[in-house]
């Protein structure tokens, strides 16, 4: 429907007083009046309580969340939930045998999920930084791969399936008492979650912690991050290598704000950077794609969610979804986003 008419329908619905004031008036672009148009569709919240920085999986034709953050003050949760929707979640495991489950690295691989490293307790004596490797063939029964991998304790690094194995790249190793010294830009990769090759120990990229990386046309892409504590810094940087080894800096400086805690994905063959957190910009809701990593354009939907940091992303059902996070305060909403099947930026 395009925007006369719409505005047309609105105006015959005042005349006729089926619109009365104070009502939400129809819009030219929210759902339903414009297919052409992208805009995100709050699915609903979901069972398991509001949490950030959880572990996500696309598995089985399912949604998975496990783990995560309710205070700095707590140990994380080790719950594991599955929905074949995002609307109804169904809770599978209550205490997973893993306990570093803020921030960490998660993945498919070899039709299993995997969780690796991640922080355990906050900041409570005994808080650690892991190096354990977990995986499970159903999500329900958790098998430890390794209870020290050969790269440092760490949480918060990128983690990407290419060319056939897994990799770890950078990351932290201590979340609340570290410092800049405790970045890393190590760069590894294993083919059974066991055996660990250091790639390179020091990458051309700046040493960072939450950021991200996604495998795209064959390269790996990583993006943004930085430090948090003692003192925040955030980046917008880009870099690509097809090998892990030998990295090229697609751009200093992407178009959108530097970040922390921000989710990213692929969908439909563009690379998607979504929300975070920086100290300049607290919060952020806003959504950049791009074909290669190098020039960004920014989606404007009529519909936002609530600006947030360390929430999940999804491609699934051949939308891109977003779940939880910490929107002040911590949400439990499962959104999604469906671009029209002939969809150009």
């Amino acid at each position: 429907m395009n925007r006369f008419c719409v505005l047309t329908r609105v105006l015959a619905l005042i005349l006729s007083g089926s619109l009365r004031a104070g009502e939400a008036k129809p819009s030219a672009l929210s759902e339903g009046t414009d297919p052409l148009t992208p805009d995100w569709r709050l699915e609903g919240t979901a069972a398991w309580p509001a949490r950030d920085s959880q572990a996500e999986w696309v598995f089985q034709e399912k949604l998975w969340i496990g783990g995560g953050w309710f205070q700095s003050y707590e140990a994380p949760p080790r719950d594991v939930w599955a929905s074949g929707d995002g609307k109804d979640w169904r809770l599978m495991v209550e205490r997973a045998p893993w306990k570093h489950s803020d921030l960490p690295m998660n993945l498919v691989f070899e039709d299993r999920m995997w969780i690796m490293g991640g922080w355990f307790n906050g900041r409570l004596p005994g808080h650690s930084a892991g190096r354990q490797v977990w995986s499970s063939a159903d999500g329900v029964e958790w098998r430890e791969v390794t209870d020290s991998a050969a790269w440092s304790a760490r949480l918060a690094a990128a983690a990407v399936v290419h060319r056939g194995k897994m990799w770890l790249l950078g990351g932290t190793m201590n979340y609340y008492f570290g410092d800049a010294t405790d970045l890393k830009n190590d760069v590894w990769s294993s083919a059974d979650g066991r055996n660990w090759k250091e790639e390179t120990a020091s990458a051309a990229w700046t040493p960072r912690a939450y950021h991200q990386a996604v495998t795209l046309h064959g390269r790996i892409l990583l993006f943004g991050g930085g430090n948090y504590l003692p003192v925040a810094e955030a980046r917008n940087d880009v870099w690509s290598s097809a090998d892990g080894i030998g990295w090229t800096c697609e751009t200093q400086s992407a178009p959108w704000p530097p970040r922390l805690w921000f989710s990213a994905a692929v969908y439909r063959g563009r690379v998607w950077v979504l929300g975070g957190w920086s100290k300049e910009t607290d919060n952020l809701d806003d959504v950049w794609h791009s074909a290669d990593g190098r020039e960004w354009q920014r989606l404007q939907t009529p519909t936002r969610w609530k600006a947030r940091h360390e929430h999940s992303v999804f491609v699934f059902q051949d939308k891109l979804w977003v779940a939880g996070g910490h929107a002040r305060p911590l949400s439990g909403e499962v959104w999604s986003l469906s671009l029209p099947p002939d969809w150009k930026p």
